[in-house]
């Protein structure tokens, strides 16, 4: 009995670990491309169009021999498909490549902190993080609380957030001043 048990334990721990191992990463499913991303596209076997590129003002992205892409409110799964369609089949027949974010686009804090402006994204912050990034609270700030607006929100809508809460790319970050 005490046997079944242990090999009850173990399979459960590796069927749980294989689900993990295979769960997408909510960045990925969630996040959009915008304005300010830098991209690393490797062309195997096209060193020429293997490269750096930023995520223009106005969510394109501009690739040699290709041109304009738009890449503003796609993932990276829909901007590999994108790109796969524009290489294939007059450029490249059944092209291999790769695209990582190098650098997020930054988000922007406002409000009740020390130094308002918009600062580099760092994977995992939270918006307690945020604020300190930011110089910490002002004496006047609201702390348990802040007011955000997602970048990949389409309607802009300024919604509130606990501080433990995770940042995300070009997130604005408004701290609101108590009243007493």
């Amino acid at each position: 009995m005490k046997k079944n048990l242990i090999l009850l334990y173990f399979l459960s721990i590796i069927f749980f670990a294989t689900l993990n191992a295979h769960a997408e990463d909510p960045k990925e499913t969630y996040y959009r491309l915008g304005s300010g991303d830098k991209l690393q596209i490797t062309v195997f076997n096209h060193e020429d169009l293997t490269g750096e590129y930023t995520v223009d003002g106005t969510g394109n992205v501009s690739i040699p021999l290709i041109g304009t892409i738009t890449a503003k409110n796609l993932s990276l799964s829909e901007f590999e498909e994108t790109l796969r369609s524009k290489l294939s089949p007059d450029y490249i027949v059944n092209p291999k490549f790769s695209i990582q974010v190098l650098n997020y686009r930054p988000f922007y804090i406002l409000g009740e902190v020390e130094r308002p402006d918009s600062y580099s994204y760092v994977s995992g912050m939270t918006y307690l993080t945020a604020v300190a990034i930011a110089g910490g609270f002002t004496y006047r700030a609201k702390q348990n609380h802040v007011f955000v607006i997602h970048a990949n929100d389409a309607t802009k809508t300024e919604v509130q957030a606990k501080m433990d809460m995770p940042v995300m790319p070009g997130d604005i970050i408004r701290v609101d001043e108590r009243m007493f």
